[in-house]
Formats: structure tokens, C-alpha cells, sequence
């Protein structure tokens, strides 16, 4: 009876052993689940994340493209209106000369002469060693009437 009694004691203890052995399997399969399924979700954020990597990165380089064209057409934008600012101010500088000189046969009050400018020690040594002296300002003047309204009309419309 003792043996009995003692077999059924093990019985019962391995029974409850069992059950929680199955317990413990059934809980780690769920976490196990749960791990894959959280892997999953992990590798599609990835992919994602991945995915929106690559567009931004392209779209980082188109954005580059286009900077790099507007800075090229500015700059080629830039240069004409230099060109554009320099011709003006030549063509300004003729029509003051060419005003000038009408002052001077239709209205002899208002033409200015030239200034005469005083050649600096290295200017008169350059010039009597058979050089050019250095360049004057262009002569200016505002026009009274006749021929010379004209030009000055042009000039202000440049």
C-alpha cells in the first residue's frame, strides 16, 4: 500500500509537472509568436524606411540639379546685364561727346572745353618717350536747346 500510495504521490506531482511544463510551452510558443510577428512588422518598417530613403535621396539630387542650373542661369544672367551696364554707360559717354561737341558749333555759351590736365613727372616721361598720355574724363554739360535736346533726350532714355 505504501508503494501504491507513493506511486499515485508521483502521479499526481508528475501530472502537475506536465501541465506546467505544457503551460510554460504554450506561453513561450505565444511569446515566440509575438517575437515574429514583431519581426515582421520590423523588417516591412525597414523596407519603408528604406524605400523612402531612396526617394528622398532622389529627390535631394534633382533638387541639386535644378539649384546647380539656376545658379548657371543667374550667373549667365548676371553677365549680360553687365555687358548690358557697360555698353549704356559707353553709349552715355559718346552722347555727353558728341552733345559737347554740338555745343560747341550750335551754342558756343554752353560747350566746355576739355580740361587740360597736368601730367604727373612719370606721365610727362612716358609721353616724351613717345607714349600715349593716360586718358581724360569725358566731357558733360547739360543741353539749352536745339540739336542738343536731342541728345540729351537720348541720354536719358539709356
Amino acid at each position: 500500500k505504501t508503494e501504491q500510495h507513493g506511486d499515485d504521490h508521483k502521479k499526481e506531482y508528475c501530472a502537475a509537472q506536465f501541465d506546467q511544463a505544457e503551460d510554460k510551452q504554450k506561453s513561450l510558443q505565444r511569446s515566440l509568436d509575438d517575437l515574429a510577428t514583431v519581426i515582421a512588422e520590423t523588417k516591412d518598417g525597414i523596407a519603408t524606411a528604406t524605400e523612402e530613403i531612396a526617394a528622398l535621396e532622389a529627390g535631394i539630387k534633382a533638387l541639386d540639379k535644378s539649384v546647380a542650373e539656376a545658379t548657371e542661369q543667374r550667373k549667365e544672367e548676371n553677365a549680360e546685364y553687365k555687358d548690358l551696364m557697360a555698353s549704356n554707360g559707353a553709349a552715355k559717354e559718346v552722347i555727353l561727346f558728341a552733345k559737347n561737341r554740338l555745343q560747341k558749333f550750335y551754342n558756343p555759351k554752353l560747350y566746355k572745353a576739355p580740361t587740360k590736365t597736368e601730367l604727373s613727372k612719370e606721365d610727362r616721361i612716358f609721353v616724351n618717350n613717345g607714349g600715349t598720355p593716360p586718358p581724360t574724363a569725358a566731357p558733360g554739360g547739360i543741353a539749352g536747346t536745339g540739336i542738343s535736346a536731342f541728345v540729351q533726350v537720348s541720354a536719358k532714355t539709356l
